[in-house]
């Protein structure tokens, strides 16, 4: 994984949450545009024997809401990062473990994001989460917007 220290940090930060930590996700990767969590089926289960969309949103959740914070601090800045509104769908049943996607949404810029925390204390972004199938296709999407907002020094 690259840039190993933010990473293990965020690892850290997700491991201390204990619902989170009950999931056993870990990081697959990220390369800066893109963060990808995993997370064993057999703890996701629901009765059909497929992956709980309970997991699946979390898991996209989570993928958003680290890289966005990856982001906040590569820019230097000290804020927190809360999730306000998130629109999923699930398409298809997922019998694989679980692996979440998320990069920042097409209509949106890290850049434009950055730049308004840094000048007004708080901005908003959209990202766009997926679990893809293991034999192509999506099982389910997230659409989710997150805010930023400054810490007080």
């Amino acid at each position: 994984m690259q840039d190993q220290p933010a990473l293990r940090a965020l690892d850290a930060h997700y491991q201390a949450m204990p619902p989170v930590a009950a999931m056993q996700l870990r990081i697959a990767g990220h390369d800066g545009d893109t963060l990808t969590l995993e997370a064993p089926l057999a703890l996701h289960v629901n009765d059909k024997g497929c992956a709980f969309g309970g997991s699946l949103v979390s898991l996209m959740t989570l993928a958003s809401w680290g890289l966005v914070t990856l982001h906040v601090q590569q820019a230097g800045l000290d804020a927190d990062v809360f999730v306000a509104d998130s629109e999923v769908r699930y398409l298809a049943p997922l019998f694989a473990d679980l692996r979440a996607q998320a990069r920042i949404a097409e209509d949106s810029a890290w850049g434009d994001f950055i730049a308004t925390l840094r000048e007004r204390g708080r901005a908003r972004t959209t990202l766009v989460a997926t679990v893809p199938l293991p034999d192509g296709g999506v099982a389910t999407t997230l659409r989710a917007r997150y805010v930023a907002i400054a810490r007080k020094p």
